[in-house]
């Protein structure tokens, strides 16, 4: 048998295994990817508010981004379309997905106002103002991690996520890989500073792709809740 005739069936048995090789080499591994630690647990639901139509406000199985914009949100517009701009238009098309930004009931002519303003491209389908009494709106603020105090306007320029388990949503340790290398303290981040671009589209935007990778990971069956950070603590 000549060299050549042996030469192309090789060539072709060795295209076709090759491939079937790399896959088995993948099948036993599993994706890693870190998921979005808990800050707190069990935020309580906000049956004290009222969006404008009247109807009542959930955050049980949805994904919440958590806003407060005070007795005059119209003076801090700009932290509603940062909000709009670089989280919400994201993903809106995510099921379960809402942002809800409480406001007291004396804010409701300039919360229509502003809510008029960031529809005039595209009706926000999935963004709700939520009305409550001052007393309900500092009561829903100290229920979340955050150190900052809510202002006397009950205006923040910090934003929250909360799951669909009602947990808060962030990171135990903030640190950057190089600050882990260098052994820097420990610092945690439990809320997103609206005013700050690159806080919303570095690390918030991030964030909840991540939340939302690990709901589609808990339906596949195939979820681990081992995460980088929680191994960076411990070490």
């Amino acid at each position: 048998m000549s060299i050549s005739k042996i030469k192309k069936p090789l060539v072709l048995s060795i295209l076709f295994f090759l491939p079937v090789l790399f896959l088995l080499f993948l099948y036993p591994s599993k994706h890693n990817y870190e998921t979005l630690d808990v800050v707190r647990e069990n935020i309580p639901e906000l049956y004290n508010f009222k969006t404008l139509e009247g109807d009542s406000v959930r955050l049980e199985n949805h994904l919440t981004v958590l806003a407060f914009f005070g007795k005059t949100p119209m003076e801090d517009a700009t932290n509603a379309l940062n909000l709009k701009e670089l989280i919400y238009d994201k993903f809106l098309g995510f099921k379960r997905f809402q942002v809800l930004a409480l406001v007291p009931h004396s804010a409701k002519r300039q919360s229509m106002d502003l809510n008029k303003e960031l529809n005039a491209y595209l009706p926000l389908e999935y963004w709700k103002f939520a009305f409550g009494s001052d007393d309900a709106i500092n009561e829903a603020y100290k229920s979340l991690q955050i150190e900052s105090p809510l202002s006397t306007n009950l205006a923040s320029a910090s934003v929250f996520v909360v799951d669909r388990e009602r947990h808060q949503r962030g990171r135990l340790d903030d640190r950057t890989k190089s600050e882990i290398e260098a052994g820097s303290a420990v610092y945690s981040m439990a809320a997103y500073n609206v005013l700050d671009v690159s806080d919303l589209k570095n690390k918030m935007s991030d964030d909840i792709r991540i939340l939302f990778t690990e709901y589609r990971q808990k339906r596949k069956g195939n979820f681990s809740s081992t995460t980088r950070r929680a191994n960076d603590l411990k070490q």
